[in-house]
């Protein structure tokens, strides 16, 4: 595999995707070698059919407003790989929805969902629909008519889409109820469900709590242990807050989150009277922290800025794509960052990882951070097909499980000659490799 010229071509192909470009150059970049030591993979050109997708829906989405308004909006569903099971990926609600993010997203996801060594492929979607300030009858409509135009194309045992930001309970049940109408059948054909109608315990939780389980781990590896650190947090929302939950559980002190409208510096560390709150904030659908700061005294609101500015022993993004830059990676850097455990997909920039490597701090990569959230999907996925729920103990004891194999393979494939563990470089082949194999004993399809 030459990776420079497969970029040429996928950029010539894709022009102005950005997002979608750079996920597959951060992979094929750090898997060119081991690739290259199997030549049934180029015999096979296992790259050039990996980067693309199998295929895309593209489709319009028309809904009435509470005034009788017709809107359009456009809905996405890009399955990208579904060579280890069926294809398994969130589907996001948020006015930047695109092809080039929804393209980024699947990708990451046919090697996140590969490392939770469960039987789950790689798949993406949504729309530009925008749920902030609608009433829940408008997001029923939008749900209804979206899935009216995607039902058709998913299943049980072909496509199981989930939540992600924009899309959370309220929005599940939507439209899962429009797909049991429309199929007729009760089926696990998405996960985030709620807990009367096949829905996992701790699934909400699990990307946060998985994320520190992992985090706990690669601290353990450099002889350290998560009480008495200092962590900044990005964004408020769920797995933020699931994150923030446990880290303090674990004795951690988190003292940032962040929102659009800037972040909130709070020295005492989050309790829990204020990690409840971040869901409070979460509802109020005004998608802004600065309220935390008039509610708790002692805490400070600087707006218009970012969290890495603060001098913290850990950082975790995690809100969205590209928000951690190679000067905040720096910033963080000159404060005595320790460790850096990405949960938000390809949360940081690739200037500001190759600073983190450089540096030779442990980086964790989203796709094994945050691989919790998928993984407990899976596990949900279980449940539904044995028609049974497991206990929060049980699924949390499967959560932990599979967040120490992936920190397990990450130490396998990343650990180098000056025993440096790149995780980043660690989770990309062991994902790769599981889906490349299975590929090629598959034949060319």
């Amino acid at each position: 595999m030459n990776v420079e010229k497969l970029m040429l071509e996928l950029e010539r192909r894709h022009p102005g995707e950005n997002e979608y470009l750079q996920a597959v150059r951060e992979v094929l970049t750090t898997v060119e070698e081991a690739y290259n030591r199997y030549p049934e993979f180029e015999a096979n050109r296992i790259a050039e059919r990996i980067v693309e997708p199998d295929r895309q829906f593209t489709f319009k989405v028309v809904w009435t407003d509470d005034r009788g308004d017709v809107q359009v909006n456009t809905g996405y569903r890009v399955q990208f790989n579904n060579a280890i099971g069926p294809y398994k990926g969130g589907l996001r609600f948020h006015p930047s929805v695109n092809p080039s993010i929804l393209k980024f997203l699947g990708f990451e996801q046919i090697f996140k969902n590969a490392l939770t060594t469960l039987p789950m492929g790689g798949a993406k979607g949504g729309s530009d629909f925008n749920p902030k300030g609608k009433s829940d009858r408008e997001v029923m409509r939008f749900c209804q008519a979206f899935m009216t135009e995607l039902w058709r194309h998913i299943g049980p045992e072909t496509d199981v889409p989930a939540g992600d930001i924009g899309v959370g309970a309220r929005e599940i049940g939507y439209l899962y109820g429009m797909y049991r109408k429309l199929a007729q059948e009760n089926t696990g054909v998405l996960t985030g469900k709620g807990m009367t109608y096949g829905g996992s315990l701790i699934r909400p939780e699990a990307t946060g709590f998985g994320a520190v389980y992992f985090l706990v781990q690669m601290l353990a590896e450099q002889g350290m242990e998560i009480r008495g650190q200092r962590i900044a947090i990005s964004g408020f929302g769920n797995v933020a807050w699931g994150a923030a939950k446990k880290a303090t559980e674990l004795g951690a002190k988190v003292v940032t989150i962040s929102g659009p409208d800037g972040y909130i510096y709070d020295e005492a560390g989050l309790d829990e009277e204020k990690i409840a709150y971040m869901l409070e904030l979460r509802a109020s659908n005004n998608d802004v922290v600065a309220p935390y700061a008039e509610q708790f005294p002692g805490s400070t609101f600087i707006a218009g800025r970012k969290p890495w500015e603060v001098a913290v022993d850990i950082a975790m993004p995690c809100a969205t794509q590209n928000e951690l830059s190679g000067e905040d990676a720096r910033q963080l850097l000159a404060n005595g960052v320790k460790v850096v455990a990405e949960v938000s997909n390809m949360g940081c920039r690739p200037e500001a990882i190759e600073a983190f490597i450089e540096a030779k701090i442990p980086y964790g990569p989203g796709k094994a951070v945050n691989a919790g959230g998928v993984a407990t999907s899976g596990l949900e996925m279980t449940q539904n097909s044995q028609k049974l729920n497991w206990t929060a103990e049980e699924v949390d004891a499967k959560l932990h499980q599979i967040m120490s194999s992936i920190h397990t393979a990450c130490i396998e494939y990343g650990t180098e000659a000056d025993g440096y563990i790149n995780y980043m470089k660690g989770a990309n082949i062991a994902g790769f490799m599981k889906v490349a194999k299975s590929m090629v004993e598959q034949g060319i399809l």
